[in-house]
């Protein structure tokens, strides 16, 4: 597994991504419903696959497994929250030594917990 980052101006890894193609569109893999469809569709499109591989790790925007799954698992959501709110919420965190939006989350977490006992 890949967890890559490097300073990239006028490096030779810059230089290698500008070099690979861009994808005319993104590759999307299909359902199968087999394992002979499913290998015969990648044996196809072994080159796509392989090239969008090579240019992910080399712009280092490869995921570990752990981010791949916690990204599967949760949603994206906006919040307007009061100003003072905000700054008490990242006050308290700092001090806790973890992310102002972790520390929400789990305040959520735990209100939810709470609220669902309740009922």
């Amino acid at each position: 597994m890949y967890n890559v980052s490097y300073a990239w101006r006028g490096s030779i890894l810059e230089e290698k991504v500008s070099e690979l193609p861009m994808p005319k569109r993104k590759l999307t893999i299909p359902k199968f419903t087999s394992e002979a469809e499913d290998a015969n569709w990648h044996d196809r499109h072994r080159r796509k696959l392989e090239g969008a591989v090579e240019r992910r790790v080399l712009e280092g925007s490869t995921l570990t497994l752990r981010q791949a799954v916690a990204r599967a698992k949760t949603r994206p959501v906006t919040l307007r929250l009061a100003a003072t709110d905000i700054d008490t919420v990242r006050a308290i965190a700092a001090q806790k030594g973890i992310g102002y939006q972790t520390y929400v989350k789990m305040l959520l977490h735990e209100a939810l917990r709470r609220e669902a006992g309740e009922q």
